[in-house]
């Protein structure tokens, strides 16, 4: 699971116009959908000014915690992190890997298609920790996709009251593709 999710949203919407506020978060939602469908992710929702993206095996492949990653910080070079100018909407990102419900809920007249449970929420508590240009992984997400925790950046969050080891996969400035 990946999320991502837009720092200070709710300064920046007090500072711009309600118009430019609006392109703005139209812009993220573009960019941000495009990078995860690339990466074969499904977009359960967006929240406010975030994304929620689910890396599901049968669709994403094996390697589906490496392309979550991989996908956080392409996201963090879409939005400008990384360049001269900086970033054009301050993402910190969360991802996380575990077996979660993921399917249609329902109510009497509403359905829902979805992802719960604990890993959800870890990936969720990650995205609000992390800071502008961040992406935190917990160890189980770093260690599924292959990487080499030597030389990562450890974390130790409380996230709701539940101690988590993280890791800063990465951080700005971020080296552009060329």
């Amino acid at each position: 699971m990946l999320f991502a999710d837009v720092r200070g949203s709710s300064q920046l919407a007090r500072q711009m116009s309600l118009t430019d506020f609006t392109r703005l978060m139209n812009r993220f939602y573009r960019e941000s959908s495009r990078v995860l469908i690339d990466a074969d992710a499904i977009i359960e929702k967006f929240v406010g000014d975030e994304i929620v993206g689910l890396f599901i095996p049968f669709m994403a492949g094996p390697e589906h915690a490496a392309r979550a990653l991989e996908s956080a910080q392409e996201l963090l070079r879409a939005t400008g992190h990384g360049s001269p100018e900086g970033p054009w909407a301050p993402l910190g990102v969360g991802v996380h890997t575990g077996t979660a419900f993921v399917g249609v809920v329902a109510s009497k007249n509403t359905t829902d298609f979805t992802a719960l449970g604990d890993p959800v929420n870890i990936a969720a508590h990650l995205a609000s920790q992390a800071a502008i240009g961040e992406v935190l992984t917990t160890d189980e997400a770093a260690e599924a996709a292959g990487l080499e925790l030597d030389g990562l950046e450890r974390r130790h969050l409380s996230l709701k009251g539940h101690p988590v080891d993280a890791f800063v996969v990465s951080s700005a400035p971020l080296v552009e593709r060329t």
